[in-house]
């Protein structure tokens, strides 16, 4: 039994009239999706390109709603907070969430960060509580799997790559991840999209392959 949560973020289309300009996230993600089609039955699939369609940036009144007791918020408070809602129950109930982001300005781009903003909500997916001390942040979602599959034009932002202390996008993700409930991260990443020579033929077609190998993985856990 299996319940898919997929996240898009790029703002680029999968398949473009150049082919130079199709979005390598959402074609690495859509193989793994394609490939879990081919082994395993998926219960339930949702689908959100928020790069082409970004929830709405939160803002003033969404954080009157948020601090606000559900039974004194106005009808203009709850459709404030409608989307959000939305956005939380379809994280609660997938127990695998894929991601897929290229990497923007050595971070995530502004649409997903506005999903992430959207979920990340207190006494929906944390709860706040000072007795704990100096980490008061408790999630309240626990067992999910992640997928995150990332795209860059540059590369070795990896451990002990050449850019490391320049990647704020997976480090990102994984950190706001807890807040999601995840409790195991599968990295997919593809690299050297910029230099366009034969690194970034390989980086893409391992990508791919590393697509359907964690896919095989996770396999006998949802059998």
């Amino acid at each position: 039994m299996s319940k898919i949560l997929h996240i898009d973020a790029s703002v680029r289309a999968a398949i473009n009239p150049n082919p130079n300009h199709n979005s390598i996230s959402k074609n690495i993600a859509s193989r793994l999706i394609n490939s879990w089609k081919q082994q395993l039955s998926i219960d339930e699939y949702i689908y959100r390109d928020v790069g082409m369609n970004p929830p709405p940036f939160i803002n003033q009144d969404w954080i009157d709603a948020v601090f606000t007791p559900d039974n004194k918020r106005t009808e203009a408070q709850r459709d404030v907070l409608s989307i959000s809602d939305q956005l939380i129950a379809e994280v609660s109930s997938s127990d695998i969430l894929v991601i897929s982001s290229p990497m923007y300005n050595y971070g995530m781009p502004a649409q997903l960060k506005a999903w992430f903003d959207q979920i990340i909500r207190i006494n929906k997916t944390f709860d706040f509580d000072l007795a704990r001390g100096d980490f008061p942040l408790q999630p309240l979602l626990t067992g999910k799997i992640l997928i995150i599959i990332t795209s860059s034009g540059e590369f070795g932002f990896e451990k002990d790559g050449i850019r490391h202390d320049m990647s704020h996008l997976v480090p990102h993700i994984r950190t706001l991840s807890k807040y999601l409930g995840v409790e195991k991260i599968y990295e997919i990443t593809s690299e050297y999209q910029e230099f366009g020579d034969h690194r970034h033929i390989e980086s893409l077609e391992n990508a791919f392959q590393k697509a359907e190998e964690v896919v095989s993985k996770l396999a006998d856990s949802f059998r």
